[in-house]
Order: structure tokens, then sequence, then C-alpha cells
């Protein structure tokens, strides 16, 4: 199956994405709507776990194959891939693993998503000093800003691939080398690009995060974790069960002696539920193929932002280009109330996003996936 080939057939296109016939959904920035299939495996799943066992019918494959796909997706090796759950999850415990000295640094932007800030902002506790990273507009981040901002006694920069409201991508490939170079390892919060766009970790990245709820097209609280080879035993587990620390039998032994590899970070039973869903909906991305779900996103975004713009509306980074542009377009007007604009597109059956900035500005967030047909957004732009 190919984006061509969902655009061009109503009937599999509603086949595929059950959502569309009753909505126009353009928050996939948020948390998305299940595929059939996706939707499927879960149901199929539940179904079998019924009548037995949970663990019984899909343990060990659904973690290998799972692993593997996954590590196709980022670029990665499977023993790289951990199941940990949500996004915040995975961020904490990278950030409660942490080796950390007094008087180091952490870079983060203030401005992202809380999940990719707390975790940081806690380590203050531990005599670690957070720094603010400087920019010149709301999620737009230079690589000058970065790596002007790091010093000898930085320990970590912790950024998102993409800001969850200025729709930014971050050229995560060459900030994660200039990086290394020094020393300096390298957090990404992948969430708003994992699914959507290249997110490939190699040479750049040490850590990445990223749940399934959104570009993913899979289940809550069903993410990756993914930790380099290199430094997974620099990477203290935070938390400790009968998955992680060996136990043969089920015995606790004398000693704490972990697992090698991805399980060293997954402590305890799986969200198995969740894993098969996000394992069916990683096939799917992957038959469809992210080079081309990200051509699709860009080419909507091309047309889709002038169009805004001849409404009066002020779109947020419309003038990144190529390289810079995600699939997130947040817009403003002078004269429209946006949370009661927001409101009357969701009365209509368009279901978009509503953010802020810190100023309090609000925004109406379109985030259209690959299946989002040109009619659609048309017929928003009416409504508009």
């Amino acid at each position: 199956m190919t984006v061509a080939e969902i655009l061009a057939n109503e009937e599999l296109r509603a086949h595929e994405f059950p959502v569309v016939r009753e909505k126009i959904f353009l928050a996939h920035a948020a948390v998305c709507p299940l595929p059939r299939r996706v939707a499927e495996a879960v149901a199929g799943y539940a179904r079998v776990a019924a009548t037995g066992d949970q663990e019984r019918s899909v343990l060990p494959r659904v973690l290998a194959e799972g692993r593997e796909l996954g590590a196709r997706l980022l670029g990665a090796q499977p023993d790289e891939v951990s199941f940990v759950g949500p996004t915040s999850l995975a961020l904490s415990l990278v950030a409660g693993g942490m080796r950390c000295r007094r008087h180091d640094n952490i870079l983060v932007y203030h401005d992202d998503y809380p999940s990719n800030v707390y975790p940081w902002m806690a380590l203050a506790d531990k005599g670690v000093q957070v720094r603010l990273l400087n920019v010149r507009e709301l999620g737009g981040i230079r690589n000058i800003d970065v790596l002007g901002q790091v010093d000898e006694q930085t320990r970590l920069v912790a950024l998102a691939s993409c800001h969850f409201v200025s729709g930014a991508r971050l050229d995560h490939a060459t900030i994660g080398k200039n990086l290394r170079t020094r020393g300096i390892l390298f957090c990404l919060d992948g969430i708003q690009t994992l699914g959507a766009f290249p997110t490939e970790v190699g040479g750049a990245v040490d850590f990445l995060a990223a749940d399934a709820h959104k570009w993913l097209l899979g289940p809550c609280a069903a993410g990756l974790l993914y930790v380099r080879q290199a430094v997974q035993e620099r990477l203290h587990p935070a938390i400790y069960g009968w998955h992680n620390v060996r136990c043969p039998n089920f015995v606790t032994q004398d000693q704490i002696e972990l697992r090698t590899g991805a399980a060293r970070f997954e402590a305890g039973s799986h969200n198995l539920l969740g894993l098969v869903g996000l394992h069916a909906a990683m096939e799917l991305l992957l038959e469809v193929g992210v080079e081309a779900i990200a051509a699709e996103l860009l080419r909507k975004r091309a047309w889709l932002i002038p169009a805004l713009q001849a409404k009066g509306y002020t779109v947020m980074g419309a003038h990144h280009g190529p390289a810079q542009a995600g699939g997130i377009i947040s817009c403003r007007h002078p004269a429209m109330d946006l949370p009661a604009l927001h409101a009357r597109l969701d009365a209509a059956g368009v279901v978009t996003s509503l953010r802020q900035d810190r100023a309090g500005n609000h925004y109406l967030r379109l985030s259209p996936h690959f299946y989002n047909t040109d009619a659609e957004l048309h017929r928003v732009l009416e409504l508009l």
C-alpha cells in the first residue's frame, strides 16, 4: 500500500482509516485515532488473551519483532530498542539514570513540551546546573544556538526533534554529531517526528524516546526508548524488577545483576496490548514508507500555508524550508476568537488542537497525516 493508492481510493482509505468516515482528523500531533489494522490487532490479541495466559500467545515474538521494527524506523540495532511506555517515563528514566556530578550542566529548551523539561529540571536537586537554551523564535532552534551554549562542563543536551507548537524540526543529526565530538550526550524527544519524518539516530543520538499515540499511529503508552549500545552501561536503571535483573526461575539472587541490552531498562511486565498495537502500526508505516510520508506532509504544507495566509492567518514558521518544516501548522488570526473557532470546528467534525505560548497567545494547530486528502483540507479552509 502506498500514499498514492490511499489518496486515490476512498474505499481503501476508509477501510484502513475508519476515522475518515465521520471526521476530518487533523490532530496527529496530539492523540491519533487508530488505523483499522492496529485496532484489529489489539482486539484480536484481547480475544486470545481471554482464553488463557496473556503472555504465552505473543511472547517472545512481539518483543523480538517489535525491536526489529523499531530499529528499522530509527536506523538502530534491535538490542538498542526498549519498551518502557510513555515518553515522560522514558525521558525520566534517562534523567534518573544519569551519573551526574555537582557542577555538571545540562542544556534544555524551556519552551519544549513539559515531558522533556521537568525530568531535567529535577536534576537541580542533585547539584546539576540546568541551563535554558536561548533562541530567537519559539521552537526555532538553530545549530549555532545549541553549540554556542555548551561548554566543557556540559554533560547532556536534551531537545525535541520537532517543536510541538511551531512545527520546526531540529537538525538533530548535525547537532548530535558535533556534540559527540565534544563528549556531550544527546537525548532526543522524537515523538513529533517518528512515523512522519526520517528520525535516524546513527552517529548522532545517544537516547531517544517516543510514545506511539501521535505520528506512529499506535496506542497510548506503547512507546520506544532507544539507548545507544555504547552508553547502555553508563545509564543506571532507575527502577528494578524481575525482568531487568537476573532471577533464574524467579528466585531472588544475592547480588543485583542486570540483564544486558535493551532489556536492562524494562523492569517488569510489558504493556502487551499496547505493544501488539505498536507492532501493527510500525508495520503499516514501514509498508507505506516514512520517506514517502514525509514528502506528502511537506506537499500538503506547501499549499496549505499560503491558503491560510490568504485568509488573513499568520502561520508560525511559514518561512521554514523543507529541511526544517514539520507536519505541524500552527496559525493565528487577529480577528478570531481561536478557542471559540476550535470548538466550532470540533462541532463540525473537524478535529484540530488548540495550543498557547508562554505569553498566553492561542494557536490553532493543524497536524494532518499522509492519509488526509486535499479535499478534506479544502473543506477546513472553507470553514475557517
